[in-house]
């Protein structure tokens, strides 16, 4: 049997409840699982929690609760916080499992055997908060380099000889380049091995928590070195098959574990046993709120459920809230740095790429579709320049996924969106479809090549919004890597949907009152504007009205009645507000001709800068009726 994929988170610790950051190594996983199955592999993805710490314990005893009963309750918030943003786990483990136990002892007993675990007498710091050894030289203050409170401690136990695998681990980085990732991280790594490994105490005196050595219940396993050995009790060794699974393909976390632990303790411990080492270990950075670290202690926290809360009060449909709150994510992961995660931040990247780019890309074909060619895909070739584009951005993906920079393969797969609106204005089918051009049919059809391609290449990370975008086209999703691109991904003669906007734009917020300012002197009124009652045709001949197409069409943040319009008047593309919210949807508008006033002195509203003027009559509703050419003209033609 061949050897399936196996992603894995850290298993969290459940001293407390789960935060944004968890859910961001969690959806950095889910992204990894589901780009990998798109591409043909069977999968395996494992998430958990850490339960055996005497942290835990305390926590557990402070709440007046049974430490198993409390591990239980919290343990299922963890799964909640996963389900919540769909994060699609095929192992939820815990540390507090028979199968854990198990494998834990028999790493331990190995590791005995072959002398890489001795017993000796441990005198030193140690943080309970961080549940780790403290060296005396990096005591601050008396304290951690955390700033946690340190407790001395003095007792016989079990040590493992860390200290032997310096040389190993850093000649197995150089000859697997991959092994620690990014490359900034494994600096770090690089330099603390070489600052001299020292040998790891790995037990504790039994409070009546935790794993026992075998054959010494009078101690525990130490909570770090037991909670490492989960992703290799979750295959099932040392019982048969556990080769199926195991080397772990990715290991993901956030850079706070990664140095000390994963990148240098586990595949050390692995080595010892004779084991093979996980081919990938990465760690990201960390989420900060107005550049101060997130943390639960500090209250600067954004809950995802919050999150999902806002958009829906924006108007999106729950679903596609969920999936605002995992393109944030993912949009915003720290690689190398890193990331000040606001909700200005996220509503910033949802209205850039998720309404303007994304949403406005399908919205403004499936438009188009219906208005040129009957909404029918055509049986017309899509162009080489857009088959070639779309082939570049897979590539561009599948580049940025090799070495997990999931915020970049995520801005990879926004291009095909954003190449189909440069498309749109370079090839003016409005234009094509007024002259009967033949080649209507291969542009409409490009324009639909790079919207199905959009929803294949984002699919990995907003999975409901990638099936909407399949339903609107009237297509089965595109599940298969393969299949992105391709004619038979497209078939010819299927009438697509009309467009449902998924994205609402959303609209700023109205500023706080400001207090009434100081009384001015009058100054003296203008006089009220009268037209005449008569001009002459040279008054006349002085304003140039001039026939314009509608481009592109979308609300003004802020009001209620303004749309701001992109259109082309002959070759020059200007940018027109005009008071018409009220009387035409943005989309209805998109490929109309109307008049406009081509020499006005251009004007701010609103913060935008307006080029022009359109000409609409008044309606016996007040709404505004828009001037049209009777039958079409060409752009840029004078209205006398």
């Amino acid at each position: 049997m061949a050897k399936r994929t196996y992603i894995t988170t850290p298993i969290y610790y459940v001293n407390s409840v789960p935060h944004v950051g968890h859910a961001l190594t969690m959806l950095a996983c889910d992204v990894t699982k589901r780009f990998a199955r798109q591409r043909g592999e069977e999968v395996v993805f494992l998430t958990g929690t850490d339960e055996n710490g005497l942290k835990v314990l305390e926590a557990a005893q402070a709440a007046g609760e049974d430490p198993q009963a409390f591990v239980d309750r919290i343990s299922q918030t963890f799964r909640h916080a996963a389900d919540l943003l769909h994060i699609e786990y095929d192992v939820f483990f815990r540390t507090t499992s028979d199968e854990h136990r198990k494998c834990v002892q028999a790493l331990f007993a190995r590791l005995m055997e072959k002398g890489a675990i001795y017993l000796d007498k441990y005198e030193g710091w140690y943080d309970v908060a961080a549940e780790t050894f403290v060296r005396e030289s990096d005591l601050v203050d008396g304290r951690s380099p955390d700033g946690n409170e340190v407790r001395w401690v003095s007792e016989e136990n079990y040590f493992f000889r860390l200290s032997a695998y310096g040389d190993q681990l850093l000649a197995y980085a150089e000859a697997n380049p991959s092994f620690w990732l990014p490359d900034g991280r494994k600096a770090e790594v690089v330099s603390f091995i070489k600052q001299g490994l020292r040998d790891l105490c790995v037990t504790r005196s039994n409070p009546g928590w935790g794993i026992p050595v075998p054959g010494d219940e009078s101690k525990v396993v130490y909570v770090w070195f037991d909670a490492l050995i989960n992703y290799l009790a979750a295959t099932g060794w040392p019982d048969a098959g556990w080769e199926d699974l195991w080397p772990a393909d990715v290991h993901w976390m956030a850079k706070e574990i990664f140095t000390r632990f994963h990148a240098t303790l586990w595949p050390a411990m692995l080595m010892a046993a004779e084991l093979p080492l996980p081919k990938t270990v990465i760690a990201h950075g960390w989420f900060t709120f107005n550049d101060s670290k997130m943390s639960k202690s500090k209250g600067n926290v954004l809950a995802p459920e919050e999150l999902i809360a806002h958009f829906e009060e924006a108007g999106c449909e729950r679903e596609l809230a969920i999936d605002v709150v995992r393109f944030a994510l993912a949009r915003a992961l720290p690689y190398e740095g890193d990331t000040n995660f606001t909700l200005p931040e996220v509503e910033r990247i949802y209205n850039a790429d998720l309404a303007n780019d994304l949403g406005n890309a399908l919205n403004r074909t499936l438009t188009m579709a219906h208005k040129f060619v009957d909404g029918a895909i055509p049986e017309a070739e899509v162009e080489p320049e857009v088959a070639q584009r779309i082939a570049e951005i897979k590539a561009e993906v599948e580049q940025a996924f090799a070495t997990f920079r999931i915020h970049q393969a995520l801005d990879a797969a926004l291009q095909a969106a954003r190449e189909l609106n440069r498309y749109v204005d370079a090839k003016k089918p409005w234009d094509l479809a007024k002259n009967t051009d033949p080649a209507l049919g291969s542009v409409v059809r490009g324009m639909l090549a790079y919207v199905r391609a959009a929803e294949g290449l984002v699919r990995a990370f907003v999975p409901a919004t990638a099936d909407r975008m399949a339903a609107q086209l009237n297509l089965p999703p595109t599940l298969a890597w393969a299949e992105i691109g391709t004619a038979a991904s497209l078939p010819a003669g299927v009438v697509v949907g009309q467009p449902q906007p998924m994205f609402p734009r959303l609209q700023p917020k109205p500023a706080e009152p400001k207090p009434a300012p100081e009384p001015k002197p009058e100054k003296p009124k203008k006089a009220k504007f009268e037209p005449p009652a008569e001009i002459g045709i040279e008054d006349f001949m002085n304003v140039q009205l001039k026939v314009a197409r509608i481009l592109e069409a979308e609300p003004v943040e802020g009001s209620e009645k303004l749309l701001k319009l992109q259109v082309m008047i002959g070759e020059e593309k200007r940018q027109i507000l005009a008071g018409i919210r009220k009387s035409y949807a943005p989309m209805d508008l998109i490929g109309r001709q109307i008049v406009v006033v081509a020499n006005l002195k251009p004007a701010k509203l609103m913060g935008h800068e307006s080029q022009g003027m359109i000409l609409a009559a008044d309606g016996p509703d007040g709404r505004a009726i828009l001037l049209t050419p009777e039958t079409e003209a060409p752009e840029g033609t004078s209205v006398h």
